[in-house]
């Protein structure tokens, strides 16, 4: 063993897991509409995400159309491809 593994040495009830839960099974029914008000927020981000790089990009096509614009235009349309590729995975 290496000095640092020496001095961090744990034992096996320190490092192995005896349940795979986070909560007990009594207490699920309560946190079951916490489980849905997260899921519903963490949707609506995603599709939040998805409009709004829509947005984005669309707003950067057509200023990348006018030649001044095309310095704001191309990172725009790129700041709002990968907004709705982030959103999507």
């Amino acid at each position: 063993m290496s000095g640092c593994a020496k001095a961090y040495s744990l034992t096996e009830e320190a490092t192995v897991s005896t349940s795979h839960r986070a909560t007990p099974w009594y207490l699920a029914p309560f946190l079951w509409p916490f489980w849905l008000v997260g899921w519903i927020l963490k949707f609506t981000g995603r599709v939040l995400g998805v409009v709004l790089g829509l947005v984005l990009t669309t707003v950067g096509i057509v200023l990348t159309l006018t030649v001044a614009g095309a310095i704001i235009g191309l990172p725009l349309g790129v700041l709002g491809m990968l907004l709705m590729v982030r959103s999507v995975f």
